[in-house]
Protein backbone atom coordinates (compact mmCIF):
# COMPACT_ATOMS: atom_id res chain seq x y z
CA UNK A 1 0.00 0.00 0.00
CA UNK A 2 1.83 2.72 -1.50
CA UNK A 3 0.83 6.97 -1.48
CA UNK A 4 2.96 7.95 -3.99
CA UNK A 5 3.34 11.95 -5.54
CA UNK A 6 4.09 11.26 -9.52
CA UNK A 7 5.94 14.20 -11.59
CA UNK A 8 6.18 14.67 -14.99
CA UNK A 9 8.13 17.79 -16.73
CA UNK A 10 10.39 15.92 -19.64
CA UNK A 11 8.58 18.05 -22.30
CA UNK A 12 6.27 20.83 -22.58
CA UNK A 13 3.34 19.56 -20.39
CA UNK A 14 3.87 19.99 -16.80
CA UNK A 15 2.10 17.46 -15.08
CA UNK A 16 2.13 15.98 -11.02
CA UNK A 17 -0.81 13.40 -9.53
CA UNK A 18 -0.94 11.48 -6.14
CA UNK A 19 -1.47 8.24 -6.25
CA UNK A 20 -2.39 5.43 -3.47
CA UNK A 21 -2.10 2.21 -5.06
CA UNK A 22 -1.99 2.94 -8.25
CA UNK A 23 -4.98 4.45 -8.57
CA UNK A 24 -4.81 8.23 -8.88
CA UNK A 25 -6.72 10.29 -6.46
CA UNK A 26 -6.34 13.91 -8.05
CA UNK A 27 -3.87 15.57 -10.81
CA UNK A 28 -2.98 18.89 -12.23
CA UNK A 29 -1.99 19.81 -15.68
CA UNK A 30 -0.85 22.56 -17.92
CA UNK A 31 -0.21 21.89 -21.39
CA UNK A 32 1.47 25.56 -21.65
CA UNK A 33 5.08 25.86 -22.56
CA UNK A 34 8.00 27.02 -20.17
CA UNK A 35 5.67 27.14 -17.08
CA UNK A 36 7.59 23.96 -15.37
CA UNK A 37 9.50 26.41 -12.91
CA UNK A 38 6.56 28.18 -12.24
CA UNK A 39 3.83 25.74 -12.10
CA UNK A 40 5.25 22.57 -10.46
CA UNK A 41 5.38 23.49 -6.90
CA UNK A 42 1.97 25.52 -7.11
CA UNK A 43 0.66 22.08 -8.44
CA UNK A 44 2.16 20.07 -5.47
CA UNK A 45 0.71 22.58 -2.87
CA UNK A 46 -2.66 22.73 -4.83
CA UNK A 47 -2.59 18.64 -4.59
CA UNK A 48 -1.48 18.19 -0.89
CA UNK A 49 -4.27 20.86 0.03
CA UNK A 50 -6.95 19.55 -1.81
CA UNK A 51 -6.47 15.83 -0.50
CA UNK A 52 -5.30 16.78 2.71
CA UNK A 53 -1.94 15.10 2.79
CA UNK A 54 1.54 16.32 3.31
CA UNK A 55 4.87 15.58 1.65
CA UNK A 56 5.73 13.74 5.15
CA UNK A 57 2.69 11.32 4.40
CA UNK A 58 4.12 10.34 1.01
CA UNK A 59 5.64 6.53 0.81
CA UNK A 60 7.92 7.50 -2.72
CA UNK A 61 8.52 10.31 -4.84
CA UNK A 62 8.46 8.92 -8.25
CA UNK A 63 9.52 11.32 -11.35
CA UNK A 64 10.08 10.56 -15.06
CA UNK A 65 13.59 10.30 -15.60
CA UNK A 66 13.87 11.54 -19.13
CA UNK A 67 14.52 11.07 -22.48
CA UNK A 68 13.31 14.21 -23.48
CA UNK A 69 14.12 18.59 -22.43
CA UNK A 70 17.03 19.11 -20.65
CA UNK A 71 15.41 22.04 -19.21
CA UNK A 72 12.59 19.93 -17.95
CA UNK A 73 14.14 17.38 -16.86
CA UNK A 74 16.53 19.04 -14.62
CA UNK A 75 13.25 21.05 -12.85
CA UNK A 76 11.04 18.24 -12.42
CA UNK A 77 14.37 15.80 -10.98
CA UNK A 78 15.87 18.78 -8.77
CA UNK A 79 12.12 19.22 -7.08
CA UNK A 80 11.79 15.69 -6.49
CA UNK A 81 15.39 15.10 -5.26
CA UNK A 82 14.91 18.05 -2.77
CA UNK A 83 11.21 17.07 -1.74
CA UNK A 84 13.33 13.29 -0.91
CA UNK A 85 15.68 14.72 0.39
CA UNK A 86 14.10 17.07 2.97
CA UNK A 87 11.80 13.98 4.44
CA UNK A 88 14.04 11.42 3.44
CA UNK A 89 11.71 9.68 1.03
CA UNK A 90 12.60 7.18 -1.21
CA UNK A 91 12.97 8.31 -4.65
CA UNK A 92 11.49 6.51 -8.10
CA UNK A 93 12.94 7.18 -11.43
CA UNK A 94 9.89 6.40 -14.43
CA UNK A 95 11.92 6.40 -18.09
CA UNK A 96 9.08 8.82 -20.20
CA UNK A 97 8.97 6.23 -23.49
CA UNK A 98 7.60 3.52 -21.40
CA UNK A 99 5.13 5.91 -19.22
CA UNK A 100 4.18 7.31 -22.50
CA UNK A 101 3.95 3.63 -23.89
CA UNK A 102 1.75 2.61 -20.38
CA UNK A 103 -0.48 5.53 -20.67
CA UNK A 104 -1.36 4.43 -24.46
CA UNK A 105 -2.32 1.08 -23.11
CA UNK A 106 -4.62 2.16 -20.56
CA UNK A 107 -6.37 4.27 -23.19
CA UNK A 108 -7.00 1.20 -25.22
CA UNK A 109 -7.95 -1.02 -22.58
CA UNK A 110 -10.47 1.51 -21.79
CA UNK A 111 -11.87 2.21 -25.19
CA UNK A 112 -10.32 5.72 -25.19
CA UNK A 113 -9.18 4.55 -28.44
CA UNK A 114 -9.69 1.51 -30.59
CA UNK A 115 -7.23 0.56 -32.72
CA UNK A 116 -7.61 -3.12 -34.51
CA UNK A 117 -4.54 -5.65 -33.84
CA UNK A 118 -3.37 -3.56 -31.12
CA UNK A 119 -2.41 -6.60 -29.23
CA UNK A 120 0.05 -7.24 -32.28
CA UNK A 121 1.41 -3.72 -32.55
CA UNK A 122 4.57 -2.37 -32.38
CA UNK A 123 4.04 0.85 -29.89
CA UNK A 124 6.05 3.68 -30.61
CA UNK A 125 6.05 6.58 -28.20
CA UNK A 126 8.27 9.76 -29.84
CA UNK A 127 9.81 12.88 -27.89
CA UNK A 128 10.68 15.83 -30.28
CA UNK A 129 14.25 16.18 -29.89
CA UNK A 130 14.35 18.79 -33.05
CA UNK A 131 14.69 19.05 -36.34
CA UNK A 132 14.06 15.71 -37.47
CA UNK A 133 15.24 13.88 -34.72
CA UNK A 134 13.31 11.97 -32.22
CA UNK A 135 13.58 10.25 -29.10
CA UNK A 136 11.74 6.85 -29.22
CA UNK A 137 11.38 3.46 -28.11
CA UNK A 138 9.69 0.03 -29.12
CA UNK A 139 7.19 -1.95 -26.52
CA UNK A 140 4.72 -4.27 -26.93
CA UNK A 141 0.93 -4.08 -26.19
CA UNK A 142 2.34 -5.16 -22.51
CA UNK A 143 4.34 -2.11 -22.04
CA UNK A 144 7.52 -4.20 -22.12
CA UNK A 145 10.17 -2.95 -23.98
CA UNK A 146 11.49 -4.25 -27.71
CA UNK A 147 14.17 -1.99 -28.56
CA UNK A 148 15.96 0.19 -26.11
CA UNK A 149 15.40 3.92 -26.05
CA UNK A 150 17.26 5.63 -29.30
CA UNK A 151 17.76 9.10 -30.69
CA UNK A 152 17.22 8.77 -33.98
CA UNK A 153 16.71 10.95 -37.28
CA UNK A 154 13.53 9.72 -39.73
CA UNK A 155 13.23 9.91 -43.07
CA UNK A 156 11.16 7.36 -45.78
CA UNK A 157 13.14 4.16 -44.99
CA UNK A 158 12.15 4.37 -41.04
CA UNK A 159 10.86 1.35 -39.84
CA UNK A 160 9.79 -0.42 -43.44
CA UNK A 161 11.05 -3.59 -42.22
CA UNK A 162 8.90 -4.21 -39.74
CA UNK A 163 6.39 -2.00 -41.32
CA UNK A 164 5.97 -4.54 -44.54
CA UNK A 165 5.02 -7.33 -41.53
CA UNK A 166 2.91 -5.41 -38.82
CA UNK A 167 1.47 -2.08 -37.44
CA UNK A 168 3.39 0.16 -35.72
CA UNK A 169 1.88 2.66 -33.58
CA UNK A 170 3.16 6.26 -33.39
CA UNK A 171 2.19 8.64 -30.90
CA UNK A 172 3.70 11.81 -29.12
CA UNK A 173 4.82 15.51 -30.27
CA UNK A 174 7.73 13.77 -31.99
CA UNK A 175 5.56 11.57 -34.13
CA UNK A 176 3.75 14.92 -35.58
CA UNK A 177 6.53 16.21 -37.27
CA UNK A 178 7.03 12.91 -39.13
CA UNK A 179 3.61 11.68 -40.09
CA UNK A 180 3.81 13.26 -43.76
CA UNK A 181 7.40 11.26 -44.09
CA UNK A 182 6.12 7.78 -43.18
CA UNK A 183 3.52 6.55 -45.71
CA UNK A 184 2.45 3.15 -45.08
CA UNK A 185 -0.75 1.24 -44.53
CA UNK A 186 0.82 0.00 -41.38
CA UNK A 187 2.00 3.18 -39.66
CA UNK A 188 -0.75 4.53 -37.45
CA UNK A 189 -0.66 7.95 -36.00
CA UNK A 190 -2.28 8.91 -32.67
CA UNK A 191 -2.76 12.81 -32.37
CA UNK A 192 -2.61 14.58 -29.12
CA UNK A 193 -1.40 11.80 -26.65
CA UNK A 194 0.92 13.91 -24.68
CA UNK A 195 3.32 13.07 -21.79
CA UNK A 196 1.58 12.65 -18.54
CA UNK A 197 2.26 11.66 -14.92
CA UNK A 198 -1.12 9.41 -15.37
CA UNK A 199 1.18 7.27 -17.52
CA UNK A 200 3.54 6.62 -14.51
CA UNK A 201 1.13 5.86 -11.73
CA UNK A 202 1.02 1.71 -12.29
CA UNK A 203 5.05 1.87 -13.33
CA UNK A 204 5.37 3.70 -9.64
CA UNK A 205 3.06 1.34 -7.94
CA UNK A 206 5.48 -2.02 -9.18
CA UNK A 207 8.61 0.25 -8.42
CA UNK A 208 8.00 0.82 -5.11
CA UNK A 209 6.88 -2.58 -4.69
CA UNK A 210 9.76 -4.22 -5.67
CA UNK A 211 11.81 -1.50 -3.90
CA UNK A 212 13.44 0.07 -6.83
CA UNK A 213 14.74 3.15 -5.39
CA UNK A 214 17.16 5.53 -6.97
CA UNK A 215 20.18 7.14 -4.77
CA UNK A 216 18.62 10.92 -3.82
CA UNK A 217 22.41 12.11 -3.79
CA UNK A 218 23.47 10.59 -7.00
CA UNK A 219 20.42 10.53 -9.47
CA UNK A 220 20.72 12.23 -12.47
CA UNK A 221 18.12 12.60 -15.49
CA UNK A 222 18.43 10.16 -18.63
CA UNK A 223 19.53 13.28 -21.22
CA UNK A 224 20.32 10.91 -23.47
CA UNK A 225 22.07 13.36 -25.36
CA UNK A 226 24.92 16.08 -24.01
CA UNK A 227 23.21 19.75 -23.18
CA UNK A 228 24.26 21.84 -26.55
CA UNK A 229 23.53 25.57 -25.81
CA UNK A 230 22.43 27.87 -28.39
CA UNK A 231 24.49 30.67 -29.86
CA UNK A 232 23.08 34.45 -29.72
CA UNK A 233 23.79 35.19 -33.18
CA UNK A 234 22.54 39.09 -32.93
CA UNK A 235 25.09 40.73 -30.60
CA UNK A 236 22.35 42.99 -28.97
CA UNK A 237 25.25 45.32 -27.26
CA UNK A 238 25.81 46.54 -30.89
Amino acid sequence: MALILNIETSTTVCSVNVTLNGYVQGIKESYEEKTHAKLLTIFIDQLLKELNYKIGDFDAIAVSKGPGSYTGLRIGVSTAKGLCYAKDIPLIAINTLQAMANGMILKANSNEITIDDFKDSVLVPMIDARRMEVYSAFFNSKGEFTREVKAEIIDENSYQDILANQKMIFFGDGSEKIKEIIKHENAIFIENVNTSSNGMSSLSELAFNKSEFENVAYFEPFYLKDFVATVQKKNIFK
